[in-house]
């Protein structure tokens, strides 16, 4: 990078000082999404919770303002010199040019190779991208100085790099960005969860759906998920623990959403028949006895770990004797024909 300042001062090339500008960003960034990379790596401990996930896109970031930065810079250069062209050694330039191309050409099918899913890894093989990009355009510049001695050539490569280079950062930044606003990722669509999640059996709302994404291919979801009680009291299986398995399970194979965070509660305005039993003491269990639902927030609800009986010496939910639940469904089993 210094041997090719030098030799684009000597040359007056403004192509080739860009293109070292842009090679020695490169290698800024390689090593800060190294360094990002084994922040990332490390667990979860005391208050930061996710652990240090989020250093990629940090360093994403990094690499985007950077690129922009440099963009600016070229671009008011570029202008400068289109106005005011230096004469360019054309055969110098070309020579460096295709040297830069044979470098970043193997540069880049090696980071083509990585996990491209991770933004860190992506603003590095955009820099190389755009790296190589430059060094062709300047290839093309040399030779045309050299064939025809027209030295604003030069001056037009370099402002294609600077483009090139606020494209690439402009990417970067924006991505980043929707992970910092915590937006939800390119793919998941958020209707097409919901409609998901309401197209199960039991289910009859959504509400408070937020869909995430704490680092690049870790997304997060969190849901409140209404589910008519008949469902749980006619069949059995459609348990509201059961009802949140099946839900999750839908979402990890269809959006690839594994880390979700459900609350499911009992809707009582959705009764079908009051004789059914809801909550409170086997005796009470009967139509016109039961009592009326806990509400949570604005959302009638039964939390499905009510119904619990107290252990008669702790005064605590006694779990291993059949629940209030348990008792008023085998009653209404013994009632039937």
């Amino acid at each position: 990078m210094a041997a090719e300042v030098v030799i684009g001062l000597i040359a007056s090339s403004l192509a080739l000082i860009a293109d070292a500008g842009h090679m020695l960003s490169d290698a800024a960034a390689i090593a800060l999404a190294l360094i990002a990379m084994r922040l990332a790596a490390r667990p979860a401990a005391g208050s930061f919770t996710y652990g240090l996930r989020r250093a990629e896109i940090f360093s994403a970031q990094a690499n985007g303002l950077t690129l922009l930065l440099l963009a600016v810079f070229f671009a008011v250069e570029s202008i400068r010199r289109l106005l005011d062209p230096p004469a360019v050694e054309g055969g110098l330039v070309l020579a460096i040019a295709l040297v830069g191309v044979v470098v970043n050409l193997a540069a880049t099918w090696v980071l083509s190779k990585a996990n491209r899913q991770s933004l860190n890894v992506e603003g590095s093989f955009q820099h190389i991208l755009t790296d190589l990009y430059a060094f062709i355009g300047t290839a093309i510049a040399g030779l045309v100085i050299l064939l025809s001695g027209w030295d604003r050539a030069d001056p037009i490569a370099s402002l294609v790099v600077a483009v090139l280079m606020a494209k690439a950062g402009l990417g970067l930044v924006r991505e980043s960005g929707r992970v910092f606003l915590e937006a939800a990722p390119r793919g998941i669509d958020p209707t097409a969860v919901e409609q998901q999640l309401r197209a199960a059996g039991p289910v009859v709302d959504v509400h408070e759906l937020h869909i995430w994404e704490v680092s690049s291919g870790f997304p997060a979801m969190s849901a409140h998920v209404l589910v008519a009680p008949q469902h749980v009291l006619v069949a059995p299986q459609y348990d509201c623990h059961r009802v949140r398995e099946e839900l999750e399970r839908g979402l990890a194979d269809r959006f690839g959403i594994n880390h979700t965070t459900l609350q499911v509660d009992h809707r009582d305005s959705l009764i079908a028949d009051p004789s059914l039993p809801l909550r409170g003491d086997a005796p009470q269990a009967h139509a016109g006895h039961s009592r009326p639902m806990r509400t949570t927030g604005d959302h009638p609800a039964e939390d499905c770990r009510e119904g619990l009986r107290s252990h008669p010496s702790t005064g605590r939910p006694d779990l291993s004797g059949p629940t209030d639940r348990e008792d008023a469904l085998g009653h209404l089993a013994k009632e039937a024909p």
